[in-house]
């Protein structure tokens, strides 16, 4: 199975491509730039000998993969997916996104998205694509250093069972990430809204802050 992370040379899309580029996936980041992406892509290649991990432009690393990852900034979302509504029709699209903005001596905060979240917004976009919400409140800095132990839960939320399940499966190949049924993709704005929390309990405390759910 072949995985893509548009917008993938980035810092969540580089380290979610790492670590599943560990368990033995193969990997391929997007960009609207292909050479961009064939750079971010040999930088990885020497943190995983052996690993099958390549770059492309967007359009040809969303056909080339069956579940597709999205890690662009919110504000690109739309403008990334309208184009390729045909590509991935029929393929399990994870969006990641957490939509959020910085104001200067207030720190992150969520921004309202009039679809309820940015991964319903990305379903209403793709509606031949089966949308799952995940790995928005993981920590970018920690995936992209292989050495370093993970640790707290991963909400998943989806309308499609078997995307969900397929998912959680993903989620699992990190080690000591544990995949937590999050329900309905409407249930994806709360986790999208932890974000912006985590990044300023981040810069209080000056750690990688995650979450665990508790009593499971």
């Amino acid at each position: 199975m072949m995985l893509a992370f548009l917008g993938g040379t980035g810092p969540e899309g580089r380290g979610l491509a790492l670590r599943l580029a560990l368990s033995g996936e193969a990997v391929v980041l997007g960009s609207r730039d292909a050479a961009r992406a064939a750079a971010a892509a040999a930088e990885l290649a020497p943190q995983a000998p052996g690993a099958a991990i390549s770059g492309a432009a967007n359009l040809e690393a969303a056909s080339m993969a069956q579940v597709v990852f999205l890690t662009v900034p919110y504000e690109a979302q739309q403008a990334l997916l309208t184009p390729l509504e045909e590509s991935l029709a029929g393929k399990v699209v994870v969006d990641v996104i957490a939509p959020m903005r910085f104001e200067r001596g207030r720190g992150a905060s969520a921004v309202e998205v009039p679809a309820g979240s940015a991964a319903q917004e990305a379903q209403s976009l793709l509606p031949q694509s089966q949308v799952v919400a995940a790995f928005q409140n993981v920590s970018a800095e920690d995936l992209q250093q292989p050495g370093k132990r993970m640790e707290g839960d991963v909400v998943v939320c989806s309308d499609h069972r078997a995307a969900k399940a397929q998912v959680m499966e993903l989620v699992r190949k990190i080690a000591d990430l544990r995949p937590v049924d999050g329900g309905g993709l409407a249930n994806a704005k709360y986790v999208e809204q932890i974000t912006p929390l985590l990044v300023n309990i981040n810069r209080i405390y000056k750690v990688h802050s995650g979450i665990r759910i508790v009593g499971l």
